[in-house]
């Protein structure tokens, strides 16, 4: 059973106060964040350089991980509220993650990662009347027409970054966390993947928060949050 008022009636897609994490001593925290907060269908830049914490903030949002302090609330969900299992049936239905290192599944090919999401969630899949029709919709958007039946081992690295992305966004989930998703990218391909990103979330109405330490994409989000040192 899907949760299908998850998202209706609330303010905030993100919300996070008085965080504190660490990976191994609690007294020496490697991030803190006193408070965060993005609206539904905003566009969140995280700025900071390696080490910061941006990967961690990450981890938070999707509930991959939590914090020894604080709370952190997705679409209106307490994640500290939610057992492992819970967790991992609401990253499934509600959240798709553009990974820094793409995690895209080698003996499929290009179409079957794209649809993967589909699989574990029943609620995205609904929202999708033909799964194999949308996935070369969105990779035609994406650039990558005409490649759909290759093995992804057979990309480059851009092509492999525009597969995960479409992954990612396949069944409109509602919240996109992207990890350093231009980080193999040039300046001028960085901000027209970041354009294309937001095309397709503003058709769902998806809210973006997305890592970099590249701080010319700043200027096309709504909003920038710096990290530095792991404190915001």
């Amino acid at each position: 059973m899907t949760d299908s008022s998850t998202s209706s009636g609330i303010e905030s897609a993100i919300a996070l106060s008085g965080i504190r994490y660490a990976w191994d001593d609690v007294r020496s925290p490697d991030l803190v964040i006193e408070s965060l907060n993005a609206g539904l269908g905003e566009r969140w830049f995280i700025e900071g350089p390696s080490g910061s914490g941006k990967s961690t903030l990450l981890g938070l949002l999707s509930g991959v991980i939590s914090p020894q302090v604080g709370e952190v609330t997705v679409l209106g969900k307490g994640l500290g509220e939610m057992g492992s299992a819970k967790r991992d049936r609401f990253r499934a239905d509600h959240i798709g993650y553009i990974f820094q290192m793409f995690n895209l599944v080698p003996y499929l090919s290009v179409i079957e990662n794209v649809t993967l999401p589909l699989r574990f969630s029943p609620r995205r899949k609904a929202k999708v009347s033909n799964p194999e029709s949308e996935a070369l919709r969105l990779l035609e958007h994406l650039g990558m027409a005409g490649l759909e039946t290759r093995q992804v081992t057979k990309l480059s690295v851009g092509q492999q970054q525009r597969v995960a992305a479409a992954r990612a966004l396949i069944g409109s989930p509602e919240l996109i966390l992207a990890d350093e998703p231009t980080s193999s990218l040039d300046e001028g391909h960085s901000e027209g993947f970041v354009n294309l990103l937001f095309e397709e979330c503003r058709a769902s109405k998806s809210t973006v928060v997305f890592v970099s330490h590249d701080s010319r994409l700043a200027g096309l989000f709504d909003q920038k949050f710096l990290l530095e040192g792991g404190r915001s």
